[in-house]
C-alpha cells in the first residue's frame, strides 16, 4: 500500500512548478550525490525498467482471419460455397482466391502498421551518464529510475523525462514531440504550474536532443510515465479506425446483402408455388425452388467487385508513387480524395524548414533580402535597387557581426544545403554570403581571439577579433540585453550618433508583427593588446550597429498548392507547436485567410474549451499553435464528429497519435520520425505540401474510375439475377 501511495505521488507531481530542494525531498535524491543503490533497487521494481510497452497483440492467426469479417467479403464467401455445393469447382476457386487475395493485402498492410511501438521504443533508448551513491556512472537508459541525477552534455539523447536543476549554455531540440522549429534554450527557474508544455523551459524530454551546453537534473519520470510514453499510450489506444471507402462499402455489403436475400426468399416461393401446382411434389418442388434461388444469389453477387477496386487502388498508388507520395494502406488512395479538411504541420511542410534572413535594419535605413534557404541566392536592397556596399558601411559592418558571432557552418549533404548548428545562425551566414563576405576569408582578415558563447541568462553571445583598428569586440544577442548595453548608434555612414531606444523599438514591434525573428548587433573597441574578454566588458559601452530579422519562409509551391485545395472545396488548418504570432503570418502569406483574416487558437485555449466550444470555433479557424500531442488528437476527433473526412500531416514523435486518428494520415519521408511514418497511410517523399495537392488529385481520379467499375458490374449481377427471377 505505501509503495502505491509512493508511485502515485512521483508520477502525479507538476514538476515545472517546484524548486529544486522540493524536487529532491520528494524523490529523496540529492543534488550532489543522487541515489543510493538500495533506493534505485527498490524503484526499479516499483516502476519497472525505462522503457515503452504497449497492449498484448493479437495472434497473427487471429489477425488473419478478422480479415474476413466484412459483409461483402462473408457473402464471397457464401457463394463460393454454394458454387461448390453445385459442383462448379472453377468458379468455387475463383471466388475463394479473390477473398483469400484481399485478406493477405489487408493482413500486410495491418502488421506493418504495428511497428508505430516498436520506433517509439527505438526514440527512447539510448545510454546515459548520472551520479549514483555519489560516483558519476555510464549506464542503459533502461535501467533509469525516478530520482536518478542525470548529466547532458552537447550531443546526448535525453534518456528520460528529467526536472533541470543545473544549467549551462542548454539548447535541446524538442522538436520530435513539441513541433517548436528552433532549439529551445534552457534554464533551471520555476515557472508556473500552467505553463504549456512547449515553454517549461526547466524541462527536459525523453527523446529530445543536446545541440549546445550542458545540464544536470533529476530523472522524474521514465517509461509509459513519460510525455513521449504517454503519446505511446494514446497510439496504442486508437482503434484502427475505417476508411470512408470501407466504411460505403460495408454499407453497400449489407443493403445488397439484404436485397439478394429478399429476392433469394422471393424465388424460393414463387418457385415453390409454380413446381408445386404443376407437380404436386412437395420434396421436388422445394429442390427445384432451392436450386433457382442458389442461381439467382450466384449471378447477383459481384464477386469481381473486391479484385476490381484492389487493382483500380493499386494503380492509384503507382500514380502517386510518381508525384512523391508513397501509400501504405490502399484504402488511403480513395480517402485522400475524398478528404473534405487538411490539417498541415507548418515547419518543413508549408515552409522551407531553413531559417532567412528578409530584413535589415542598419544606419537608420532598412534593407530587404530576397531568396530562400541555405543557398547563397538572391540579393540586398533598398527602395527596389540593388544596394552598393561601399555607400553603405554600416550595413556591411552588421552583416560582418553575424559572421563573427556564430558557432555554426553550412555544408552540402547528399546535394543539399545544410546548417550545422543553429538554424538561425545559419541564417546570417547566407545574408552575409549575399554580400560577397564568407566565413574563411573573415576569420582570416579578423582572427578570433576569444568568445564569451550565450547563455539564456544574459540573452547574447561575444566575440574578440584582432582587427586593423585594435582589439573590437562584436556582440549579437536579443533587443532587450543590448539596449540596455548601448547609448550610441551608428548612422548611416558609419558615424555614432545618440541611440533613440523608443525609435528602435518601435522597429522592432514591426518587425514582429510580421513573424520575424529579431537578433540585434553592437560592438565595442577595446584596449590594444588584449587577448581575453569578461562579461564586465559587455556591460556598458557598446555601440549599436543594426537589427537582422528572419523567419522560416513558406514554400512558393505550397502556397499555390493551398490555393487549389480551397478552390476544391478542401479546408486547410494548420496544427503547429510554434508560436501563434508565427504561424499566423505565415498562414496570412499563403493565403489561408477565412473570411477576411486569420484566426488562431493556442493551446492554452483550446485546454480550456469545452467540446462544443470547440467545434464551434473550429468552422472559422485556420491556425492551433503551440498545441499538446493530445490536443492535436482532440482536434482531428471535434472535426471527425462534424462529419470532415481528415487528412492530418506529421513528422514527429509528437504527431502519431494525431496521424493514426485522422482518415488518412500522411508523414513526411525526409524530415519524420520512424514513428511518425509508422503511424501514417501515406508518406512524402519530398516532404512538400503541393505533393499533398497532387495526390488528393490522383485520389479523385481514383474514386472516379471506382465509380465507373462499379457502375458496370452491379447491373450485371442484377440484369443476370432479374433473369432468374423472370424465368421463375
Amino acid at each position: 500500500m505505501q509503495a502505491s501511495n509512493q508511485t502515485s505521488e512521483l508520477t502525479s507531481q507538476e514538476w515545472h512548478s517546484l524548486s529544486e530542494q522540493e524536487i529532491a525531498n520528494l524523490l529523496e535524491s540529492s543534488e550532489e550525490s543522487g541515489l543510493n543503490s538500495d533506493l534505485v533497487n527498490e524503484r526499479l521494481k516499483e516502476f519497472g525498467p525505462n522503457e515503452l510497452t504497449g497492449k498484448k497483440a493479437q495472434p497473427l492467426w487471429l489477425k488473419f482471419l478478422l480479415q474476413f469479417n466484412q459483409p461483402l467479403i462473408l457473402i464471397l464467401l457464401v457463394a463460393g460455397a454454394v458454387e461448390a455445393f453445385l459442383e462448379e469447382w472453377t468458379n468455387a476457386w475463383v471466388i475463394w482466391g479473390v477473398t483469400i487475395i484481399n485478406a493477405i493485402i489487408g493482413f500486410l498492410q495491418e502488421w506493418k502498421a504495428e511497428g508505430a511501438i516498436a520506433a517509439l521504443s527505438k526514440a527512447v533508448t539510448t545510454e546515459a551518464t548520472l551520479i549514483r551513491d555519489g560516483n558519476k556512472q555510464r549506464i542503459s537508459s533502461t535501467e533509469l529510475v525516478p530520482g536518478d541525477l542525470v548529466l547532458l552534455n552537447s550531443g546526448d539523447k535525453v534518456p528520460a523525462d528529467l526536472r533541470l536543476i543545473q544549467v549551462r549554455n542548454l539548447q535541446i531540440d524538442e522538436s520530435g514531440l513539441t513541433g517548436e522549429s528552433v532549439p529551445v534554450e534552457k534554464n533551471s527557474a520555476v515557472v508556473d504550474t500552467e505553463t504549456a508544455l512547449a515553454e517549461r523551459i526547466n524541462m527536459a524530454y525523453a527523446g529530445g536532443l543536446v545541440t549546445f551546453g550542458q545540464a544536470r537534473g533529476f530523472v522524474i519520470a521514465t517509461g509509459n510515465n513519460t510525455e513521449t510514453g504517454k503519446i505511446s499510450q494514446l497510439i496504442d489506444q486508437r482503434t484502427n479506425l475505417t476508411t470512408p471507402l470501407t466504411r460505403k462499402f460495408n454499407k453497400f455489403s449489407k443493403v445488397w446483402m439484404i436485397l439478394v436475400l429478399g429476392l433469394g426468399a422471393l424465388t424460393v416461393a414463387v418457385a415453390f408455388h409454380n413446381y408445386y401446382q404443376a407437380s404436386g411434389e412437395v420434396q421436388e418442388s422445394i429442390a427445384r425452388a432451392l436450386e433457382a434461388a442458389i442461381a439467382l444469389i450466384v449471378s447477383a453477387i459481384p464477386e469481381g467487385l473486391p479484385a476490381v477496386v484492389t487493382v483500380t487502388l493499386a494503380v492509384g498508388v503507382n500514380r502517386m508513387a510518381r508525384r512523391h507520395a508513397i501509400v501504405r494502406k490502399l484504402p488511403a488512395v480513395e480517402t485522400l480524395g475524398g478528404a473534405t479538411v487538411i490539417c498541415s504541420d507548418k515547419t518543413g511542410t508549408l515552409t522551407e524548414n531553413q531559417m532567412t534572413v528578409q530584413e535589415i535594419h542598419a544606419g537608420g535605413q532598412k534593407y530587404y533580402v530576397t531568396g530562400q534557404g541555405y543557398a547563397p541566392e538572391g540579393e540586398i536592397s533598398i527602395n527596389d535597387s540593388p544596394v552598393d556596399f561601399q555607400q553603405n558601411p554600416i550595413l556591411l559592418e552588421c552583416l560582418r557581426a553575424g559572421l563573427l558571432c556564430n558557432d555554426s557552418h553550412i555544408e552540402e549533404k547528399e546535394g543539399n544545403l545544410v546548417v550545422v548548428g543553429d538554424p538561425t545562425e545559419g541564417a546570417l551566414i547566407v545574408a552575409a554570403n549575399k554580400a560577397g563576405l564568407t566565413q574563411d576569408a573573415i576569420a582570416e582578415e579578423l582572427p578570433k581571439l576569444d568568445v564569451i558563447p550565450f547563455e539564456s541568462e544574459f540573452q547574447y553571445m561575444a566575440t574578440l577579433h584582432d582587427t586593423p583598428d585594435g582589439p573590437t569586440i562584436y556582440v549579437k544577442g536579443s533587443v532587450e540585453s543590448l539596449l540596455k548595453r548601448c547609448t550610441q548608434i551608428f548612422d548611416s555612414q558609419g558615424e555614432v550618433i545618440p541611440l533613440d531606444a523608443d525609435a528602435l523599438h518601435e522597429e522592432v514591434e514591426i518587425m514582429a508583427e510580421q513573424g520575424l525573428r529579431v537578433l540585434a548587433f553592437g560592438k565595442k573597441s577595446v584596449s590594444s593588446g588584449r587577448k581575453n574578454i569578461d562579461r564586465p566588458d559587455i556591460d556598458e559601452g557598446l555601440i549599436f550597429m543594426g537589427l537582422q530579422g528572419m523567419i522560416d519562409p513558406p514554400r512558393p509551391e505550397a502556397i499555390a498548392a493551398v490555393a487549389a485545395c480551397q478552390n476544391a472545396g478542401i479546408q486547410v488548418k494548420m496544427i503547429t507547436g510554434d508560436h501563434a504570432t508565427t504561424a499566423a503570418v505565415i498562414a496570412k502569406r499563403m493565403g489561408m485567410e477565412k473570411n477576411g483574416r486569420v484566426q488562431a487558437f493556442t493551446g492554452t485555449q483550446i485546454g480550456e474549451m469545452d467540446d462544443q466550444t470547440l467545434a464551434n470555433n473550429l468552422e472559422d479557424s485556420v491556425v492551433f499553435a503551440r498545441v499538446a500531442p493530445e490536443q492535436k488528437l482532440r482536434l482531428v476527433e471535434a472535426l471527425q464528429a462534424r462529419g470532415e473526412i481528415v487528412a492530418m500531416t506529421g513528422d514527429g514523435v509528437n504527431d502519431a497519435p494525431a496521424l493514426k486518428q485522422a482518415d488518412v494520415g500522411i508523414a513526411m519521408g525526409g524530415s519524420g520520425t520512424e514513428v511518425a511514418k509508422e503511424s501514417a497511410d501515406i508518406i512524402l517523399t519530398d516532404d512538400n505540401f503541393a505533393s499533398i495537392e497532387a495526390a488528393v488529385e490522383e485520389g479523385r481520379t481514383v474514386y472516379s474510375n471506382l465509380v465507373k467499375a462499379i457502375s458496370f458490374i452491379l447491373p450485371v449481377n442484377l440484369g443476370e439475377s432479374m433473369t432468374v427471377l423472370l424465368s421463375v
